[in-house]
């Protein structure tokens, strides 16, 4: 005899656990570890959701779970009604996942009650074709781009450095792009600031980065700071950002930047370049070394002359540069390993990688355990130190 639909709901039913929107609602206050998962599609999803809840519509259940939760987490499905969350909780038994229960009544009887929704970040039809290669990624996914975004980083500087990273990072989605710089665009600059072209030749680099950046993607803003970085406006132009990818060409620069990171708390993603070579690291005030960690005092000018006077491959800066656009996709994501306590370094003629170890320096004036971090005069303090 066949069976009906009925007769398999309710064998299904006996065999999982169920529990009651009220008792959903008592774990969620008490701040229970406990995971809702919602397997309805994604236009029921768009409409309003549990707090917190992430979502896996149910045909793709069996392909993202194990991405999304660990067989020893509990987890409480749900759906519109509690019919597909019931069916889904037992495929997840079946998978090895013994605390898995299907919530009774479903999102509908939660909404009945006057229970706390949420309106979930959507990601237009538009949105999902242009970003379809990061949807695909379990480690990105809608979730990940909606970080993406929302995240708001800083680049210090629209040269050879900040114009493959804010190619990179407006291509990927980065909600807001600030940009740090005060010169304008000259011809020598197109042999590796790819972000400007031949016919914005005297306009602010702030606004032909911006012209491109626009172009590229209209998901992005960019906020320009067409000003030379100081003590005084530092604070402010970093206010609100929650990164700084530091392509900066001169010490006092730099120096500047890493104070104003470490008293801000904000990670610092220094790159920079030298005829062939380039090098990488990832600064996380509290989790790490900081710039002065590293070069407690700048070198002597003829030690390092700019390059302006020592000259650069084209190519070297848009490596070194996506590195760092790198860095700033893995904060943002919370994925892989950031390069904090680590410095990269690449030898172009010789195609090669070095990685070295940094160690945070505890007597560091900056970073130190209850150290007071103060702004100096820092062309002071690089013609001293030099």
């Amino acid at each position: 005899m066949a069976t009906t639909f009925r007769d398999l709901l309710s064998s299904v039913k006996q065999e999982i656990r169920e529990v009651s929107v009220e008792e959903v609602k008592r774990l969620l206050d008490a701040r229970a570890s406990v995971k809702l998962i919602d397997v309805r599609e994604a236009d029921e999803h768009a409409a309003g959701r549990l707090p917190g809840a992430t979502h896996i519509p149910r045909g793709y259940l069996e392909l993202r779970i194990e991405d999304k939760a660990r067989r020893e987490e509990e987890l409480i499905l749900y759906c519109a009604g509690g019919t597909r969350s019931a069916l889904a909780a037992r495929t997840l038994r079946e998978m090895g996942y013994e605390r898995v229960a299907s919530m009774a009544g479903g999102y509908n009887r939660w909404s009945d009650s006057a229970y706390p929704v949420e309106k979930p970040f959507v990601l237009t039809a538009e949105q999902k074709e242009r970003y379809r290669r990061h949807l695909i990624l379990p480690e990105v996914g809608e979730a990940g781009q909606e970080k993406l975004l929302k995240a708001r980083v800083l680049l210090l500087g629209a040269g050879g450095l900040g114009s493959p990273a804010a190619l990179y990072l407006a291509a990927a989605g980065v909600g807001t792009l600030g940009i740090v710089d005060m010169d304008v665009v000259d011809l020598s600059n197109l042999q590796r600031q790819v972000i400007h072209t031949r016919e914005r030749q005297g306009q602010p680099k702030t606004e032909s980065a911006r012209a491109t950046i626009e172009a590229l993607n209209p998901d992005v803003k960019v906020v320009p700071f067409a000003e030379r970085l100081t003590s005084k406006n530092v604070e402010r132009i970093l206010e609100g950002f929650d990164m700084v990818l530091d392509g900066g060409d001169n010490f006092p620069t730099r120096y500047l930047l890493n104070d104003a990171c470490v008293m801000q708390r904000k990670p610092n993603i220094h790159g920079s370049i030298f005829r062939f070579e380039g090098q990488v690291t990832t600064f996380v005030p509290g989790q790490g070394p900081c710039y002065r960690c590293l070069y407690p005092a700048p070198p002597p000018p003829e030690l390092a002359p700019s390059c302006a006077e020592a000259g650069v491959l084209g190519v070297l800066p848009g490596i070194i540069g996506l590195m760092q656009a790198n860095e700033a996709l893995k904060l943002i994501l919370g994925k892989g390993e950031p390069l904090m306590g680590r410095l990269v370094t690449f030898d172009a003629l010789g195609t090669r990688f070095l990685e070295l170890k940094m160690r945070r320096d505890p007597q560091c004036p900056v970073c130190k355990d209850g150290a007071k971090v103060e702004f100096i005069d820092y062309e002071q303090f690089c013609n001293t130190a030099a």
